[in-house]
């Protein structure tokens, strides 16, 4: 493979990360341990596939104060031939090598700027209160920006818990835990597993908690399953791509609850009700949530009548949601980092 092809093959996989560039630093990591230390061999596979995430979490703990949660499988795929194949490591390796980590700096800084990028959204919220923050703007933030539209599940994921956990704590919401008085007999046989695990013992059969909304947290690779869950009984999808049967069916029968909320965009609700009903899985359903309901309500929360209740804490939500879920590294420990590993001096028009 030559470099044009190797050097678009680099291009596709940065192109497709998310926020996090997992896979391009793992790529750096790889050609950078190539460069320095000279114990792997590009060509080989072996040498360096397992070896790698370990040299890539070092820089993500660093940076990102976190690692990849996908899958071992997807993440070898970034050694398929449709992405940056050992052929195409070869190709990139040497290039690295003759230049002096052009292909590694390279990396580094599409990472500093997506970033960079990223701070468009926090700065949108930072400058705005409930009286000027307009969600159809701040979404419009990420589906316009290339670098950032990848990462836009996350953000509706953001946006979807700010104002549900918002409205349910404003709500005071709360839920009762109980158990049938005719079963006292077994809770006293079970007492010690009533008491760790249900908190219940003879002396208190019922248990009063504030109802409370989560995330998740971690990205799924095959981008299926839970992303909120409520201590009230509740599971929450965010959809904001097309839905297809095979992924409507994974959605659901990976979720165990039966009152699943999904969440998407106005011109999905009818296909996932088609799709939900083709394969029989419509009565776990609760409710479909469209982004038109999202924007209602935010507009009630941010200027309702209650906007003073519930405003301020949306917009903290999300504030706290995005440094969370996408903690920019420090600037001056980023290019202290690349001064260090001598990238800032190189200059390459083709790696420009």
């Amino acid at each position: 493979m030559n470099i044009d092809e190797a050097k678009q093959s680099l291009d596709k996989v940065i192109d497709k990360a998310r926020i996090h560039l997992y896979k391009p630093i793992q790529i750096a990591e790889i050609l950078h341990r190539d460069r320095t230390v000279g114990d792997i061999v590009l060509s080989d596979l072996s040498t360096y596939r397992t070896g790698s995430r370990k040299w890539r979490d070092l820089i993500c703990i660093a940076f990102l104060g976190r690692t990849s949660t996908s899958s071992a499988r997807y993440q070898d795929d970034l050694f398929n031939d449709n992405a940056t194949s050992p052929s195409a490591l070869n190709a990139l390796g040497k290039e690295n090598r003759d230049k002096q980590g052009i292909v590694e700096a390279y990396i580094y800084r599409k990472f500093a700027h997506r970033f960079s990028q990223m701070s468009t959204g926090l700065i949108y919220c930072v400058d705005r209160d409930k009286s000027n923050f307009q969600l159809p703007a701040f979404l419009a933030l990420f589906w316009n920006e290339p670098g950032l539209r990848r990462s836009i599940d996350k953000i509706y994921e953001i946006v979807v818990y700010s104002l549900f956990s918002a409205l349910t704590e404003a709500l005071e919401v709360s839920i009762e835990v109980s158990i049938n008085q005719d079963k006292i007999d077994i809770l006293r046989e079970f007492e010690d597993f009533a008491q760790k695990v249900i908190q219940l013992s003879p002396q208190q059969t019922k248990l009063s908690l504030k109802a409370r909304i989560n995330r998740v947290g971690i990205t799924n690779a095959a981008d299926r399953g839970l992303d909120m869950w409520a201590n009230f009984g509740m599971a929450i999808q965010i959809k904001h791509l097309s839905l297809t049967e095979y992924l409507a069916e994974n959605i659901v029968s990976s979720v165990s609850s039966d009152r699943i909320v999904i969440v998407c965009k106005d011109t999905e609700q009818k296909i996932i009700v088609s799709l939900l009903n083709q394969i029989g899985w419509k009565s776990k359903i609760q409710s479909i949530v469209t982004e038109t309901d999202l924007i209602e309500w935010y507009e009630k929360s941010l200027r309702g009548k209650f906007s003073n209740i519930i405003g301020d804490k949306v917009i903290k939500n999300i504030t706290e949601e995005i440094q969370v879920e996408f903690p920019a590294t420090d600037n001056n420990e980023l290019l202290s980092f690349m001064k260090i590993r001598g990238y800032s001096n190189l200059k390459n028009e083709y790696w420009k």
